[in-house]
């Protein structure tokens, strides 16, 4: 007899990151989200590594669905990473995703062998683009 796989499992192996049309494209706005559980394992020691990440952007022609990013990020937490390449990754799949005018990733590290790390990725496009 084989167990059946928790939906929410499911759910997070088979996540792709979802958008939304931006329908208030008169006015520049910022969203931002922060999430507080975010982990993922150390590649080098495989012990689990916590963090807030901040998700900060200025839409241009899409939104980010909510449901399919919280599920995105839980995409991590079993993969063996380095804080930086997590922080990059998340701000290129946005980036792809959404194109917008502006976004910061900030990914806030809980401490680990006495050192506390923040990654920050900053992208700004172009306005001759917008």
């Amino acid at each position: 007899m084989t167990k059946k796989e928790p939906r929410g499992t499911r759910e997070i192996r088979e996540a792709k990151l979802e958008r939304f049309p931006n329908r208030t494209k008169h006015r520049d706005y910022t969203v931002e989200f922060t999430c507080p559980e975010f982990t993922c394992v150390c590649p080098k020691t495989g012990f689990p590594d916590f963090a807030t990440i901040h998700i900060r952007y200025m839409p241009h022609n899409w939104c980010v669905e909510l449901k399919s990013l919280k599920l995105y990020i839980n995409k991590f937490r079993d993969q063996g990473i380095f804080h930086e390449d997590v922080t990059n990754i998340i701000a290129d799949d946005l980036i792809k995703l959404l194109d917008p005018k502006e976004i910061t990733i900030s990914a806030d590290f809980n401490v680990r062998g006495n050192i506390h790390t923040v990654v920050s990725v900053s992208h700004t496009k172009s306005s001759k683009k917008y």
